[in-house]
């Protein structure tokens, strides 16, 4: 049986008005904070860890004993508990008190997390401070139903969220707005940084005096005007509402996986003609048995037959003219019927022979 994939050739155009800066940029400082933790969810319809997840029993075993009641981890047989990672993003800013959201994946043997409850979890940031609590409910995103072999599994039932599950206990090291600010492009790029110097300069800046400038490719400088030094959350609001037309480089994505190619709007094509065909080889092997006569003393023996046939299919040809666009490509392809591999050879050949100026990335 072939497998049949299907493909997508998009033409990406982009809005003649821009972007908003605060899209494809970020204050220096200013950023989410990963959290960690390990806990313990309970309550499960024994779909928890066995006992060989030992871990999980010493768990336990350790809670009751804070609690006041001693039981030897050796000895448990608890199905309705599993350990897992707790992870949260804590967010810059962050006052204590303030619900952020838990994600919880079982780390052992565990089957099922759903109707679970996690209990009292510390979630730690890299230098090792707790930053936040999470404890409540578990949300999974599936279901499993049946039994033995006779069983359904919907998504992940071993990963869950807990909305608003966490709280904030101490705000994030985050770096307070000052009348120095620094910019970064999430991607770097000269014409983009030039251009938002630009355009911050052309807002704020006083005749002689501007505020901003690109040390680099992907880091700006920008200092608060003297009517904003008062009102620096203000002016950052402002900076990050402007629009820049953000460049990119003319590149062509490929999912081999799945199908998918995506073309942008700056892929430059130059005259060229393409044929496109395909051969095909096809070996088959009969295995025969030739079977002697009664009584005549031979033997019986295997006989493979071997048939080899080729086919080559007629070239399909497209002329691509002088100022031809992306969307002319996709229709030519389109109409001579091109297979998504089809579609990879055509534009790995074009951009050899010097017809197609753009990067192709393969995902």
């Amino acid at each position: 049986m072939k497998k049949l994939i299907t493909f997508a050739l998009t033409a990406v155009l982009a809005s003649s008005e821009g972007a908003r800066l605060k899209d494809f940029a970020s204050i220096e400082g200013i950023r989410d904070n990963q959290l960690i933790g390990y806990g313990i969810v309970v309550g499960l319809a024994g779909t928890g860890d066995k006992q060989l997840t030992l871990f999980s029993t010493q768990t336990l075993s350790n809670l009751l004993q804070r609690m006041g009641v001693t039981v030897n981890p050796a000895v448990m047989q608890v199905h309705n508990m599993a350990s897992v990672m707790v992870t949260a993003t804590l967010p810059p800013f962050a006052q204590p008190g303030t619900r952020i959201d838990a994600t919880a994946a079982a780390i052992g043997d565990a089957t099922n997390l759903q109707g679970g409850i996690l209990l009292l979890t510390p979630l730690k940031a890299a230098n090792g401070e707790t930053y936040a609590v999470a404890q409540g409910p578990v949300i999974t995103g599936g279901f499993v139903a049946g039994r033995g072999g006779n069983s359904e599994t919907k998504n992940h039932p071993t990963v869950g969220r807990s909305p608003d599950g966490a709280i904030v206990e101490r705000t994030p090291p985050s770096i307070e707005p000052s009348s120095h600010l620094k910019l970064q492009l999430r991607q770097s790029d000269f014409t983009t940084a030039a251009r938002v110097v630009e355009a911050i300069n052309k807002r704020f800046a006083s005749p002689g005096m501007p505020v901003a400038r690109a040390e680099s490719s992907g880091l700006l400088v920008v200092d608060v005007p003297p009517s904003y030094s008062t009102r620096t959350v203000e002016f950052i609001s402002e900076m990050e509402s402007l629009n820049v037309d953000a460049d990119r480089p003319a590149k062509i994505v490929i999912n081999e996986r799945t199908g998918t190619i995506v073309m942008g709007k700056d892929v430059k094509i130059t005259p060229v003609a393409i044929m496109h065909g395909a051969l095909s080889v096809e070996i088959r092997t009969k295995i025969e048995v030739s079977q002697p006569l009664p009584l005549s003393g031979g033997q019986t023996t295997v006989v493979p037959q071997t048939t080899v046939g080729a086919q080559d299919q007629k070239a399909k040809a497209i002329v691509l003219q002088k100022g031809a666009t992306v969307e002319d490509l996709v229709r030519a392809l389109q109409a001579i019927g091109s297979t998504p591999r089809d579609v990879l050879a055509i534009l790995q050949a074009m951009r050899s022979a010097g017809a197609l100026a753009a990067e192709i990335e393969v995902i």
